[in-house]
């Protein structure tokens, strides 16, 4: 999947906030050393860790929180230290402009937006006049066109069909649908005709016409939730905040918990389950 990704190109990231995020794909991004990117996201932790090492030149968003932390600290610190460029937009802005580039338009319209901030700190946005009798004024909403998505699910079967067990089953078609190549990550893969034994045809939210690849991995949203499989690790994501306030902090974390393979990562996940429980600290 990483290996189709160039340097330079636009890169949308599945999820919300700090939940069912595609992290091992992120990680696995950054360790390919793919830099000058355009990320594009209901941001969390993806935004953050990829601002973290410079390699995202522009970030298009409605928010980045990690949800029981209001702001990532990586993020935050890029924004304020003016070394990404920002396109910050109403979430139902955002929702509309990766639909259009689903549905192959070039924008759609909106009253979101209007009268406030968003154009202004936004001038490249325009509006368009209704061409109705009422003549309303309106924002064009620009289609977020994608060189490439990555999304994580709960199942999927090896022909690309898709699967959101938990609540939050939102947008990861959207992304797909906007996207040149479109690659889907879940916790595990069934052969096909075996997702309904898995959860009611409703859940099944990705068809395999909106996938290129897929690909198993456990815990692949890890520290994000993936409910029902797992929760927010708010330990782990704490350590990840913490890691934002120096230097030797984040060396300390960057080199034990992203500059590995996933095998590495799983086994300092492991260590540090065990000494948190040796120090009587949630495991």
């Amino acid at each position: 999947m990483v290996g189709e990704l160039r340097s330079g190109m636009t890169i949308g990231f599945g999820g919300w906030g700090s939940r069912r995020k595609p992290m091992a794909a992120v990680r696995a991004i950054l360790r390919a050393g793919i830099d000058d990117l355009t990320v594009v996201s209901y941001g969390g932790p993806d935004v953050g860790l990829l601002c973290a090492y410079g390699r995202v030149r522009k970030v298009v968003f409605g928010f980045v929180t990690l949800d029981s932390i209001a702001l990532d600290p990586h993020f935050r610190r890029a924004r304020q230290e003016g070394s990404v460029e920002a396109m910050e937009v109403d979430e139902g802005m955002f929702y509309l402009g990766l639909l259009a580039a689903s549905q192959r338009v070039p924008f759609l319209p909106t009253r979101a937006g209007l009268g406030s901030d968003v154009m202004r700190l936004n001038p490249q946005l325009r509006t368009v006049v209704s061409p109705y009798d009422d003549r309303e004024e309106l924002v064009a909403v620009p289609a977020l066109e994608l060189d490439a998505a990555f999304v994580h699910l709960n199942r999927a079967d090896t022909s690309g069909n898709g699967q959101v067990l938990g609540p939050d089953p939102f947008f990861d078609d959207l992304f797909l649908g906007a996207a040149q190549r479109r690659f889907v990550t879940a916790e595990r893969v069934v052969a096909p005709g075996e997702l309904l034994g898995e959860g009611p045809i409703q859940t099944i939210t990705v068809t395999r016409l909106l996938t290129d690849a897929v690909a198993q991995c456990e815990r692949g949203a890890h520290f994000t939730s993936c409910a029902p499989d797992y929760g927010r690790d708010e330990e782990f994501q704490g350590l990840y905040a913490k890691s934002a306030a120096d230097q030797e902090s984040w060396r300390s974390f960057s080199s034990k918990y992203v500059e590995v393979d996933e095998a590495g990562y799983r086994a300092a996940l492991r260590e540090l389950s065990e000494t948190s429980r040796s120090s009587g600290g949630a495991g």
